[in-house]
């Protein structure tokens, strides 16, 4: 496995990991035929990430999944905090990969 597709797979591990045990809008992070609920959106996390999208970026397109795709009323300052989790996600990962 080479160095592109190593940190991939530690983005894709780190963003299902943040959408389900911290985002969770739907509370499924304890239902064990649920760990895949939001696995449809790690792509998306993903490349904002790698294309160095800013938070509010992120915080739109979370917010869009919560409340226009999903139709839930959302919780902005949750929403909000987990576009910036994702930010030190990719400093992380980032930083893992220059050392």
């Amino acid at each position: 496995m080479n160095d592109w597709t190593k940190r991939a797979k530690r983005y894709h591990e780190a963003i299902r990991t943040v959408l389900l045990k911290e985002w969770d809008p739907i509370g499924v992070a304890d239902i064990p035929e649920a760990q895949d609920e939001y696995d449809a959106y790690v792509t998306g996390v993903y490349k904002r990430l790698i294309s160095r999208a800013s938070e509010d970026a992120l915080f739109a397109y979370l917010w869009e999944i919560e409340t226009d795709y999903m139709g839930l009323y959302g919780n902005e300052n949750h929403t909000r905090a987990i576009a910036k989790r994702f930010l030190d996600v990719r400093e992380f990962i980032e930083q893992g990969s220059r050392m």
